[in-house]
């Protein structure tokens, strides 16, 4: 390590974030641009080198993190770069998105605020851009053998990246119009500026990665056409089955799921639309579901100059500490966390019932009212504990015109007559395709990766099974592979 001692001398300071006044009022990243250049090589140099670095089993992708803080705190970005991609195809994506696992897992936080390892890593990925460190990379030759990929999501694009570059011929169909998946139209752009998506997707078509777009497999393309098309064909679709809530006045007009608000938004972004049908603008915004999907609506309605918004989470209010009995270090502790989005609904005091943060902890929802028209007016609730009973005389009722529901997810969407049927794949216990330790499903030449696998997950396991599936086809076709394979399919999270 460059400095052994810098973690005794300088503290743990994160990227700065723009004024909350500020960055409302557009749709730029909310971090201070270039404000981590002047901080990052003194946030790497805390970085210990110990000699079991548990940062690297947090993250799935085995990610180099002692030897790129090391030369990142040495000024040698070149190398940060090649060593940071040497295990992750999109470490923008995972600076950006990823609740960073690996810092729970860096051993500095058995005491200490752990190391920045995720402002490291995007500080590597924007200045390898910068300084024209990523390269184009197609195949020295080609193997004959073509694939194709269903879904363009960070689990289909890291594996028709790793494939094209072993010389097999790569396909992605994407239902939608332009390619990206959740990054396009589910991840709002204040989270990840769309720009950091279109630079990969032009890496990879200039690699050989052919995109065909406004194409469902199932529905535009039979599956049985593919599998004739393709020697092997890899499903990663997503685990895009929302989640319902069943309770009364749910048919209310203006209760929508959050992933068809979130679309449109980004689809005005994108130029489609001069403004969302379900803008929130003037209107009383309740989002039922306290995950990350949940604050990018949040933070979508401020920007949208929601009258106010509300963030409903079933579960109680988490800790400022790590419970050492349930959660030990250096698995990942359920904290009580401020994102940008919950920032700025403290700031600008965007629900009066609610906490500063806009969030209503440990409350459920009863039902739904309306009016004379049939649209929603109002959510009524109630205090629930930890097993969710009710509390009796805590009910309440919230003004609501647009409610949102970010229940996650239930697995791959089964059409009835669909890709799933066609190829006759069944499901496994968590309701993800089912598949065996290798991705492959019982029908020969299939493989499966990400979301529709593993079920509803983070940014850095989909990238990680895009690498291993790639790995496993490539064995497949060839009967041998030297593609990394960081994780087995049925491989999860450190728990205590």
């Amino acid at each position: 390590m460059a400095d052994p001692k810098g973690f005794l001398r300088t503290p743990r300071r994160e990227a700065p974030r723009r004024p909350v006044e500020e960055r409302v009022r557009d749709w730029d990243e909310v971090y201070v641009p270039g404000g981590l250049l002047p901080i990052v090589g003194g946030q790497a140099d805390r970085c210990m080198d110990c000699g079991v670095p548990f940062c690297h089993d947090a993250c799935p992708l085995g990610n180099l993190i002692p030897e790129w803080n090391d030369l990142v705190a040495r000024d040698d970005w070149r190398a940060a770069s090649e060593r940071l991609h040497a295990t992750n195809n999109f470490p923008e994506f995972t600076g950006t998105l990823c609740p960073a696992p690996c810092e729970a897992g860096c051993v500095l936080a058995i005491n200490q605020p752990a190391v920045t390892i995720k402002n490291v890593e995007l500080a590597i990925a924007d200045r390898a851009w910068d300084e024209g460190f990523v390269s184009v990379r197609p195949p020295e030759r080609l193997s004959g053998r073509s694939v194709g990929v269903i879904g363009s999501g960070p689990a289909g694009l890291a594996a028709a990246q790793q494939l094209t570059r072993a010389g097999h011929t790569v396909a992605v169909y994407e239902r939608d119009d332009r390619p990206g998946g959740l990054l396009r139209y589910g991840i709002p752009a204040f989270k990840m500026d769309k720009r950091r998506l279109e630079r990969r997707l032009r890496q990879l078509a200039d690699e050989g990665v052919r995109f065909r777009t406004s194409t469902e497999v199932g529905r535009d393309v039979g599956a049985a056409e593919l599998r004739a098309r393709h020697d092997a064909v890899v499903i990663a679709t997503g685990a895009t089955q929302w989640r319902e809530l069943d309770v009364p006045g749910r048919d209310l007009t203006g209760i929508h799921q959050a992933m068809e608000y979130l679309p449109l938004a980004n689809r005005v972004g994108e130029g489609d639309l001069p403004v969302s049908p379900l803008n929130a603008e003037g209107r009383h915004v309740v989002i039922v579901g306290g995950g990350d999907t949940g604050a990018d609506c949040l933070g979508t309605a401020l920007r949208e100059r929601a009258a106010s918004v509300t963030q409903l989470d079933i579960y109680g209010r988490p800790g400022d500490e790590r419970d050492e009995e349930a959660e030990p270090w250096p698995t990942y502790p359920k904290l009580y966390r401020l994102s940008p989005a919950h920032e700025e609904a403290d700031e600008l005091r965007s629900s009066p019932p609610a906490h500063a943060d806009a969030r209503l902890f440990a409350a459920s929802t009863l039902r739904f009212t309306g009016d004379e028209r049939g649209r929603v007016r109002e959510l009524h609730l109630v205090e629930v504990d930890a097993g969710r009973r009710p509390r009796p005389g805590t009910e309440q009722v919230l003004p609501a015109d647009l409610v949102l529901l970010a229940l996650g997810f239930q697995g791959p969407e089964r059409r009835p007559g669909g890709l799933v049927d066609q190829l006759g794949l069944g499901a496994d216990a968590r309701g993800g395709l089912a598949r065996d330790a290798g991705f492959a499903t019982p029908v020969p030449g299939v493989f499966v990766a990400g979301d529709a696998g593993r079920g509803q997950s983070l940014v850095v396991w989909a990238i990680a099974e895009g690498r291993a599936v790639a790995a496993a086809v490539d064995r497949w076709l060839t009967g041998a592979t030297v593609l990394p394979a960081p994780i087995g399919a049925h491989d999860r999270p450190m728990t205590a």
